[in-house]
Order: C-alpha cells, then sequence, then structure tokens
C-alpha cells in the first residue's frame, strides 16, 4: 500500500498533519477515522449478507416452478351450496 511512499516522507506527512491539527487533536482524528472504518468494513460484510440472501430466494424463486411440474395437482371436492336463509324485513310504521 505504502510501496512509493519512504520512511522520510511519512515522517514529512506526519508532521503536517501535527502542525495542521495540533497535538491535542491528532487522539480525537485517530479516533474518527477508525471508526469511520469499521462503519465502512461492518456495511461491507452486511452488504454481502444481503447479496447472498437475494441470490438465494433467487435460487428457491427459479426451483419452485419446477417443483409445482413435478407434484400431481389434487382436486378439491366441489362445495354443496345451501339455500339462504329467507330475509325478514320489519316495516314501522
Amino acid at each position: 500500500m505504502f510501496g512509493s511512499l519512504g520512511f522520510t516522507e511519512l515522517i514529512l506527512i506526519l508532521f503536517i498533519v501535527l502542525i495542521i491539527f495540533g497535538a491535542g487533536k491528532l487522539p480525537q482524528l485517530g479516533e474518527g477515522i477508525g471508526k469511520a472504518i469499521k462503519g465502512f468494513k461492518k456495511s461491507a460484510h452486511e452488504a454481502d449478507g444481503i447479496e447472498a440472501e437475494a441470490q438465494a430466494a433467487q435460487q428457491n424463486m427459479a426451483a419452485a416452478p419446477q417443483q409445482a411440474i413435478q407434484e400431481p395437482t389434487v382436486q378439491a371436492p366441489a362445495s354443496v351450496e345451501q339455500p339462504a336463509a329467507p330475509v325478514h324485513s320489519v316495516s314501522r310504521g
């Protein structure tokens, strides 16, 4: 990662960062960068999990029509309709 940067260049960059942010801000700056990296890794891991779930669901959906063709269909017996009860209307007058 730092193949082209030598030791002298890294010391120079660290010195410039120290001048810009000051000694008091360096721990806060390091903490912020650490949290950002941790959040990025967590998001990347969650995205991989979501992608794996989507692929599994897609495979299940592709396999479902094949299973429906292989299974015999069973028809339910016809239902017997019963006559509806008469409705009595009461007139008030």
